[in-house]
């Protein structure tokens, strides 16, 4: 239920995350989600791709460096209050380093997390216990 996520550096200047975005599109990837925080001269861009050995392969290609983490995604309520009742959870209690927010379109009352926890496996084990739905790579695929 791991799912691979790229991050990607680039320099923090004009173009460089049109370049991401039309290689991907020339490779025929499509771009399910993305991130992008700067620190100063440099960016660091996360994104889920329908492809992701092949975007890393065709990013690498094109100079950009790029590696695979692995995240998971969690459904969580839409509703108020819904992120705090995850967060609620004994895997509420294990180092989260980064979370955004996943687009859906299907459900307005549910809402979708991807979360990279430092203990990934462990933090799996506390969401099934607490009930919390983990969603693989087809099912965001599918979204």
């Amino acid at each position: 239920m791991k799912i691979p996520q790229i991050s990607i550096f680039v320099s923090n200047r004009p173009g460089r995350l049109h370049a991401v975005c039309q290689s991907l599109a020339d490779a025929d990837i499509n771009l399910l989600s993305l991130t992008l925080a700067d620190n100063g001269e440099f960016g660091l861009i996360r994104i889920i791709v329908s492809h992701p050995e092949k975007a890393v392969e065709i990013l690498s290609k094109a100079g950009i460096v790029a590696t695979v983490t692995e995240v998971l995604a969690c459904e969580v309520s839409a509703l108020k209050g819904g992120l705090a009742k995850l967060l609620n959870t004994p895997a509420g209690t294990l180092q989260i380093d980064y979370m955004y927010a996943y687009p859906t379109c299907n459900d307005k009352d549910i809402a979708v997390m991807i979360l990279r926890f430092r203990e990934p496996d462990e933090a799996i084990m506390l969401l099934q216990k607490a009930g919390v739905k983990i969603l693989g790579r087809k099912d965001l695929l599918e979204e």
